[in-house]
């Protein structure tokens, strides 16, 4: 399954924030890089999880283990 744009977006944000500072962002600060509601982040959260990008749960929101941080060639 390819990724939707706010999904590449939020995988994106991820990975340079990652990149920069010893742990992943929080759902707030994600909230804040792409202007979209908790609600809306928290979904596209589950959606990498499912497909593997990162490990993360709802009821620990800002806990999560990112595996990748690009879309994978050839979805």
């Amino acid at each position: 399954m390819a990724l939707s744009d706010i999904e590449r977006k939020v995988l994106r944000i991820i990975g340079n924030y990652s990149a920069m500072k010893p742990r992943p962002p929080s759902v707030d600060e994600i909230c804040v890089k792409t202007g979209r509601s908790r609600e809306d982040v928290m979904t596209v959260l589950e959606t990498l999880a499912r497909e593997k990008y990162i490990e993360w749960r709802r009821t620990e929101p800002d806990k999560m283990d990112v595996f990748e941080t690009w879309e994978r060639k050839g979805r």
